[in-house]
């Protein structure tokens, strides 16, 4: 059968796409290539969330064209949101490439191969998302197996000013808690102790199917699954972290003392112009609910800088929100011009050089947060997944390090990946925990 190499490009949700489409050509027979000097086809799963993922999108697809031209592969497909975002436009720009396919069609990816392998006409596919999910068990798992993605939803609602996600991954789609719960067992199965839940908003889960929001529903259904140690909450709408969430994650043996909430600001103008409720004082308020529901809960945020219009009281605002609310994870964006966006069309757009100086104010501001936060674990014992050696030390992630973007804890020792150890804090660093007792 045909070789074919997979590549992806974003987020963790486009890691579980990119795992389903290898799962659908594996099961119609097509040998899946991780390298190789030469391939019947490259799938490029592609993001198209910001201009500067567009750039790296073009750089890879163009080295594959390059790669084509020399014989090393076949056919080049270009999949995803950039697709979906770009349109007809793709087209023009990548003459080259021999199919392209939007975020919707995921689930026919068999079809989609068999029929760009056969014909010399170029293959265009960017209906509306239509979100079929892959067979439950067809999923090909490429990461770690003990700690796996569990896409709960596609698609978002909210209209934020700045966000391009809702033009090209639609209306927000519930999978179907059994589908979910299916998933969830065989990933089980496969040797997942670790479940991370992610969609583009958490919180949203199961009002489209069930008229009401049922994430904590779907944390205690996915709480009772054998094999399953850890489940991590990810990219929460801040207005719908709401009591019963905090009290389900507080109560569940298998739910972390863990949460995503992305922010993206505190000051209360600068959130009605992203078209984002909220204010300092209402988060505030939710992260006190986190903390005194669960004292050691870790919680992580992203913000954006340099919206535009923000002034410099309005940024002067968001440090002294970061400097009180002392989280224990932050991300920093610089505010990215989208076209298409609403926020885009605005006159008042901040220079990158000024951008550039609150992102590192922010950051600079933030790193002796969470090494203070990090140095409360310094005499106590956290139980943690070991993931791989660097020297003397074993890799590990505990309950506060999500895979990827966290931090990690070093363990003294020979231990070996996928086992659940625990260890005494000896000491700590801006981002990473030291387990170093003989």
């Amino acid at each position: 059968m045909p070789s074919v190499k997979i590549i992806t490009l974003g987020c963790a949700k486009n890691e579980v796409d990119s795992e389903e489409i290898a799962g659908v050509l594996a099961a119609d027979g097509y040998e899946l290539s991780a390298n190789g000097d030469s391939t019947d086809a490259i799938v490029i799963n592609t993001c198209g969330f910001l201009e500067s993922a567009k750039k790296e999108g073009f750089e890879v697809i163009r080295q594959a064209l390059s790669d084509k031209q020399k014989g090393k592969a076949g056919k080049v497909i270009v999949a995803g949101c950039l697709v979906q975002r770009m349109g007809t436009e793709i087209v023009k720009e990548l003459p080259g490439v021999d199919a392209f396919v939007g975020v919707g069609q995921m689930g026919r990816f068999g079809e989609v191969m068999s029929q760009t392998l056969a014909s010399k006409a170029q293959l265009f596919d960017v209906r509306p998302p239509h979100h079929r999910w892959a067979d439950v068990g067809t999923r090909a798992r490429a990461g770690q197996p003990w700690s796996a993605y569990l896409k709960i939803s596609e698609g978002c609602d909210h209209k934020c000013a700045f966000c391009t996600i809702p033009s090209f991954r639609g209306r927000h789609v519930s999978k179907p808690i059994e589908r979910i719960l299916d998933e969830a067992r065989d990933l089980a199965g496969r040797g997942a102790v670790e479940l991370n839940l992610i969609a583009q908003d958490s919180t949203q889960y199961g009002y489209d199917l069930y008229k009401k929001f049922m994430l904590p529903e779907l944390l205690r259904s996915l709480n009772g699954i054998d094999g399953i140690a850890w489940l991590r909450l990810f990219y929460c709408y801040p207005s719908r972290v709401t009591d019963e969430l905090i009290e389900t994650l507080a109560t569940l043996p298998k739910a972390l003392p863990y949460i995503d909430v992305p922010l993206q600001h505190a000051d209360r103008d600068v959130l009605r112009a992203m078209k984002r409720p909220g204010s300092a004082e209402t988060y505030l308020r939710m992260i006190e609910k986190l903390r005194s529901a669960m004292p050691d809960v870790a919680i992580r945020t992203t913000f954006i800088v340099g919206y535009p219009g923000e002034t410099d009281q309005q940024f002067e605002n968001l440090l002294a929100f970061v400097k009180e609310a002392q989280f224990d994870r932050l991300g920093a964006f610089l505010y990215s011009k989208e076209s298409g966006t609403p926020a885009a069309e605005a006159q008042n757009q901040i220079p990158t050089r000024i951008k550039r100086e609150r992102f590192d104010r922010l950051m600079r501001l933030q790193q002796p947060i969470s090494l203070r936060r990090n140095q409360t674990w310094v005499g106590r014992t956290l139980e943690a997944i070991v993931e791989g050696r660097n020297g003397q030390y074993a890799i590990a992630r505990t309950f506060r390090d999500a895979p990827e973007i966290d931090g990690q804890l070093f363990i003294k020792g020979d231990l070996k990946p996928g086992q659940m150890v625990s260890a005494q804090i000896t000491r700590a660093d801006v981002y990473d925990l030291f387990s170093e007792n003989d």
